[in-house]
């Protein structure tokens, strides 16, 4: 069988997916159906009309979904791991706004594209929604480099045109929502797996006239948003000063319509989230991406998931490469489990940490539905798989599924060994 294009099989294995934020499903030496790209279910005993499809016997690996990060920056990937000395606007000023500046270079944007397409094609990674920069060239680029790996992904050429240094800030609104539709009118049915979504890069860098044309761009295209959001104080502090007539921070994007309703948006971090501000996003049906490594290393803060998760918001989870320091989404979720702990115990006792089980679905059905009907087993669902090689990791056969899930996820702190990657049903690797 040539699984890069035939799009229906089955895997036998040991199967484990979430059916709930709290719940696990797992099943041993089982099937999983794949029929052209979408799961039939899963099975103990093989139904007759699916015996005839080819059948790829994982004997006792692990078989996932796939892993959905839903917030990463793709041009910081070259200073990954480092610079985790100051928090974000000395950040952003310091280190990451000089890197993105090199992107107007098509030569140097293709030679470090390369390096993140290629590591996140290798990563437990099967979908993602990306930054790029504000040059519309790398941008295409980065698409078409991603488009060639068969992962599904979001690509978002930034806009800024305020508050930013003169070598990475956009003229005006009017230039900068100008080059965000001709990039959008190049792209336009150009790709099947990387699709554009909107991309203002936060509120301090885009003037109230930019956010305008940005909600306008929304209504006519129907393209989905992302951006950040009540990430850092200092942050906050400044939004307040520069939007007056705001209420609270998520008003300066939902006042636009940026923060949902029409289309999906994801709102990196959410850290100091109002009451306000948690209710416009219920109402929006807004995504939080939650990015634990980037909120320790950042010096941010920790984000209440266990209460937007009660509260019934759209949360997933992103790695926010630079300010988290790699790709692996299993560090995402044992991060997202660490540092809710953290806040239990010193923080705020209201809410009970993050279970492995919460943060799996975070990674998987919480993340994924951002795509559509993604990080699920069962019937109906995009078929996006993982099978994950643990004989290294838990050899301990008598563990059961779940609990060498919980070990993989803990101990494959880069991603441990994948044998095989599915997307839509495809093989990747």
């Amino acid at each position: 069988m040539d699984t890069k294009t035939d799009r229906s099989f089955i895997l036998k294995g040991d199967i484990c997916y979430n059916i709930s934020p709290t719940q696990f499903d797992t099943r041993k030496d089982a099937y999983v159906v794949c029929v052209d790209g979408v799961s039939q279910g899963v099975f103990d005993e093989l139904p007759e009309k699916y015996q005839g499809l080819p059948l790829i016997d994982c004997g006792n690996m692990l078989i996932t979904p796939g892993l959905n990060d839903i917030h990463v920056h793709a041009p910081q990937y070259t200073f990954r791991g480092i610079a985790m000395d100051l928090e974000l606007l000395d950040w952003l000023n310091t280190y990451t706004f000089p890197e993105e500046s090199n992107y107007e270079g098509l030569k140097y944007a293709s030679e470090a594209y390369d390096m993140f397409v290629d590591d996140l094609r290798h990563s437990s990674t099967t979908r993602a929604a990306i930054f790029a920069t504000l040059h519309v060239p790398a941008t295409k680029l980065l698409m078409d480099k991603l488009e060639n790996t068969g992962l599904k992904t979001y690509v978002g050429k930034v806009n800024m045109d305020r508050n930013s240094p003169e070598f990475l800030c956009e003229s005006s609104a009017k230039a900068s929502l100008t080059a965000t539709r001709k990039w959008l009118e190049d792209v336009k049915g150009a790709y099947v797996n990387t699709q554009p979504i909107l991309t203002p890069r936060f509120t301090p860098t885009c003037s109230d006239e930019l956010m305008e044309g940005l909600g306008n761009l929304v209504q006519e295209y129907g393209l989905p948003v992302q951006s950040h959001l009540s990430e850092n104080l200092s942050e906050i502090d400044w939004v307040k000063g520069l939007c007056p007539w705001s209420t609270c921070y998520g008003q300066t994007y939902e006042h636009f319509g940026l923060l949902g309703g029409l289309t999906k948006t994801v709102m990196a971090h959410c850290v100091y989230s109002t009451d306000e501000e948690i209710s416009l996003m219920k109402q929006a049906g807004t995504y939080i991406a939650h990015c634990p490594q980037s909120n320790m290393f950042l010096s941010s803060g920790i984000a209440p998931i266990k209460r937007y998760l009660d509260e019934g918001l759209n949360v997933g989870l992103g790695t926010d490469v630079a300010g988290g320091a790699n790709l692996s989404m299993f560090r995402a979720i044992s991060d997202a489990v660490g540092v809710s702990k953290l806040r239990w115990r010193c923080v705020d006792q209201s809410f009970a940490p993050l279970t492995i089980q919460e943060a799996f679905y975070l990674a998987t059905l919480g993340g994924g539905s951002l795509f559509g009907k993604v990080g699920s087993f069962a019937e109906g669902y995009e078929f996006d798989a993982l099978v994950l090689d643990d004989s290294g990791i838990c050899s301990v056969r008598e563990l059961d599924i779940a609990q060498r899930v919980e070990r993989y996820v803990y101990l494959a702190s880069e991603g441990g060994t994948i044998a095989q990657k599915y997307v839509a049903g495809a093989r990747i690797f």
